[in-house]
């Protein structure tokens, strides 16, 4: 749809994963402050870290190259390239046609691989162990991700993300059925997973022993270390977009929308990210991280949900 509206979607689902990632991550640690007694540092204090680090000095370790140097604005660029892809205003936009669940899959893996990469090309014990944590769990969650949606996709007809959409939009029942059920399973364990949250991962810890996120940026310092975790903060926010868009599409405009329609989409994905944020900070208060054995053992069993609910939406569809 290259239309006004059609752009004005697109611009309007990248300011606000932009703008509102930091948001979203000070959101989530304001609640969990709350919840464990303390005042917490505010939800604009990300911000306040990333303007922090933009005006310290970069430093880079002796011997990295390329992949060390690249990895952090390679990590932003590919998820505001989600941003703008995954249907989060609109299903009609100038790059619908585009918004194919092996790309989007593609590019979060490009991202994962890039950091990976930079853990390795440091040289540290702690680079390799972290980036060797973080391969092996993609391993499982990318599959994962892949065979989730594609449950989605069998009664849609297709991989395209906003046909998926339309299609859940038009047909409520697909999301209450049991392929819809084991699908949201499924994803929303491979999502904490992406994203590094309890308990797969803990964001805050500095424990060497249980990092995994953490241990492939210890060498970033300044304007490269506001760039990775700014990335970690907009990935966290498109893939609880993608969550909200594809079990909860209510109110994401379909068809030829109107400018009214879009700003009513994007006040309702506000509120549906804030709300996922703020569940899931809730959540991680009473949730312990998982022995690094059990982790595996915790995404092969998300990867058989997606299965089974490719295998139920295959009986369900008749095909």
């Amino acid at each position: 749809m290259n239309t006004a509206t059609g752009y004005a979607a697109v611009t309007a689902q990248l300011a606000a994963v932009g703008a509102g990632a930091p948001l979203l991550a000070g959101l989530m640690r304001q609640t969990r402050a709350r919840l464990e007694g303390r005042a917490g540092a505010g939800v604009l204090q990300p911000w306040r870290d990333v303007r922090k680090l933009l005006r310290k000095e970069p430093i880079t370790p002796t011997g990295t190259g390329p992949a060390f140097r690249w990895a952090p604005p390679l990590l932003v660029a590919t998820t505001l390239v989600l941003s703008a892809l995954v249907p989060l205003v609109s299903t009609r936009t100038p790059v619908s046609d585009r918004a194919d669940l092996i790309l989007v899959v593609g590019l979060l893996a490009l991202g994962t691989l890039a950091l990976a990469l930079a853990g390795l090309d440091t040289g540290t014990a702690f680079g390799g162990m972290g980036a060797s944590r973080e391969m092996t769990i993609a391993a499982l969650v990318e599959p994962t991700i892949l065979m989730s949606v594609f449950a989605l996709s069998i009664p849609a007809g297709s991989t395209n993300l906003p046909v998926i959409v339309a299609g859940a939009v038009d047909e409520p029942a697909r999301l209450t059925s049991p392929a819809g059920l084991l699908a949201v399973a499924a994803l929303a364990v491979a999502v904490l997973a992406e994203t590094g949250r309890l308990p797969v991962d803990n964001p805050s810890t500095h424990l060497e022993l249980t990092m995994v996120h953490e241990a492939m940026v210890l060498e970033y310092a300044g304007p490269d270390l506001a760039l990775v975790e700014y990335g970690s903060q907009l990935r966290l926010t498109v893939l609880l977009g993608l969550l909200a868009s594809l079990f909860a599409p209510w109110g994401i405009a379909t068809g030829a929308a109107s400018l009214a329609a879009v700003l009513l989409a994007l006040v309702l994905l506000v509120l549906k990210v804030a709300l996922l944020g703020m569940v899931l900070a809730a959540a991680e208060v009473f949730w312990a991280k998982l022995r690094l054995f059990r982790v595996p053992e915790l995404l092969a069993g998300s990867f058989l949900l997606a299965l089974l609910a490719v295998t139920a939406s295959y009986f369900l569809s008749g095909e």
